[in-house]
């Protein structure tokens, strides 16, 4: 079978499970907006590596948390090398800060707009299932005037790290309250993180990567190594856009 043929079989069959099981969950960072675009959020992680330098345990860092410009590293980094310390809460309130920053002017997704419009309108369930602050998240979607659509259903980081994907927790939490099951589902995420939990919750996974014109020349955005990461985890369907997608679903 083609690569070609593969996706269409699968956007053909990712389309017809929003109709039949009416469940659509959806990652927040790069599915909706571009909350962090290209390395914008190196400043972030480098704010929080100061702050455990400055409570003197930079050597709680290994390499990886060092070098990394995400700052959610650094934070789960710390989280396993001390369990519900002090200095992880401190961590926390300041990535929840920079992400509310972030999403006061992170540019939207294209078509992602229109495509939650179309669920809602439509009697699909959404919800937001995200590894980002769910204050952060509420930003964003007030300022895109569509908090209304998700009516609070927007499940993000606790205070427990260990509980982020690629644990399915907040898939969980999404499924439950909206009151659906699993087999049901469908999730839009953009990384391996996303598809790991996606598995283990027994949810039908759609990639999302952002059209190049977007983010720069291949190589330099995270996004594009992510998308061939997807690939080589054996994704099917990949979008880079949802206006296509969104004329795909053969609504009843």
């Amino acid at each position: 079978m083609t690569v070609v043929r593969r996706e269409s079989e699968g956007l053909r069959a990712a389309a017809e499970r929003i109709v039949r099981g009416r469940c659509v969950l959806f990652d927040f960072d790069g599915p909706l907006c571009r909350l962090f675009p290209g390395t914008s959020s190196a400043p972030l992680a480098d704010e929080l590596r100061k702050i455990v330098a400055r409570r003197g345990a930079l050597a709680l860092l290994p390499p990886a948390a060092l070098a990394s410009i995400d700052p959610q590293v650094v934070l789960r980094a710390v989280d396993s090398a001390r369990p519900g310390d002090a200095l992880v809460a401190e961590l926390d309130a300041r990535l929840v800060q920079g992400e509310k920053d972030a999403a006061r002017i992170a540019p939207p997704t294209e078509g992602a707009d229109d495509l939650v419009r179309r669920l809602a309108k439509e009697g699909v369930r959404i919800a937001v299932t995200t590894n980002n602050s769910p204050d952060a998240v509420a930003v964003y979607l007030r300022r895109r005037g569509l908090d209304e659509h998700f009516a609070g259903r927007i499940h993000g980081r606790t205070g427990d790290p260990r509980r982020l994907k690629p644990h399915p927790d907040c898939l969980h939490r999404a499924l439950d309250a909206l009151g659906a099951d699993a087999a049901d589902a469908l999730m839009f995420g953009d990384t391996t993180t996303d598809l790991a939990a996606a598995r283990a919750a027994g949810v039908a996974f759609v990639g999302f990567a952002p059209d190049q014109d977007q983010e720069g020349r291949e190589g330099q955005d995270p996004g594009v190594r992510e998308a061939e990461a997807l690939r080589e985890a054996g994704v099917a369907v990949i979008r880079h856009r949802f206006d296509d997608f969104l004329a795909m679903i053969p609504w009843r």
